[in-house]
């Protein structure tokens, strides 16, 4: 089996999403120097938390972190292209494993209960094949050891991409458009809500706006980057 797995790899490497170099025995995904030099954050052990004061005033959040910082025309721009554009889910599910490895260092992270995907619109989730987000969650899913909540909180208006918009603009294209199914499921419950980027934070207000009416419930926030 080895000797095939090999001469697979001979004809098809696996490359690092990364960097494009070719990937050893015991490397997934990412190669070791990719893995060592991401840009992170540990915005979760800082007091002074760029992410979470993002949406001070604006939402009652509990917590507010993100992995890594969004290096423009860097690794991290890279693959996040690799993991939006290029159907690369493989990449979502290993940064989330680290993530979730790194945030479960700080014992407030601790207490999650759950893991929440920000929802796509179902008729961009078929174009793209899945959900990115919810890629994310299945690393952090495994790294963290809690469940994955999906189908609860929906998006129930497709809009437009937020790419190109200024802060105002972004908060109109998604305002009041997240609904929540069977609340009672999540009452009382510690949600971690996850997204691949968070910019102006926007569309995760718009999320955490119909959670946080529901009874006990709280909500944290994790992004792959902060850009």
């Amino acid at each position: 089996m080895t000797y095939f797995d090999d001469l697979i790899s001979l004809f098809y490497p696996r490359l690092c999403a990364g960097c494009a170099t070719s990937l050893v025995k015991g490397e997934e995904v990412l190669c070791l120097n990719c893995m060592a030099d991401l840009p992170r954050t540990n915005y979760h052990l800082n007091d002074e938390n760029p992410v979470f004061q993002i949406f001070m005033g604006r939402v009652n959040i509990t917590l507010a972190t993100s992995f890594c910082h969004f290096d423009k025309g860097g690794r991290v721009q890279h693959l996040l292209h690799e993991l939006k554009y290029k159907g690369n889910s493989e990449v979502g599910h290993k940064m989330g494993i680290l993530f979730g490895y790194d945030l479960m260092k700080d014992t407030l992270f601790q207490d999650i209960d759950a893991i929440i995907p920000v929802p796509l619109h179902p008729k961009k989730e078929k174009k793209r094949g899945y959900n990115q987000s919810y890629e994310i969650c299945k690393g952090l899913s495994e790294s963290m050891n809690r469940p994955i909540i999906t189908g609860n909180l929906v998006r129930a208006i497709h809009t437009a991409s937020q790419t190109r918009k200024g802060r105002f603009e972004r908060w109109e294209n998604v305002s009041g458009i997240f609904n929540v199914n069977n609340s009672v499921s999540l009452t009382g419950k510690h949600l971690l809500l996850v997204d691949d980027v968070v910019t102006t934070g926007a569309t995760l207000e718009a999320c955490c706006e119909p959670l946080l009416q529901i009874p006990g419930v709280r909500v944290s926030i994790a992004t792959l980057a902060s850009a």
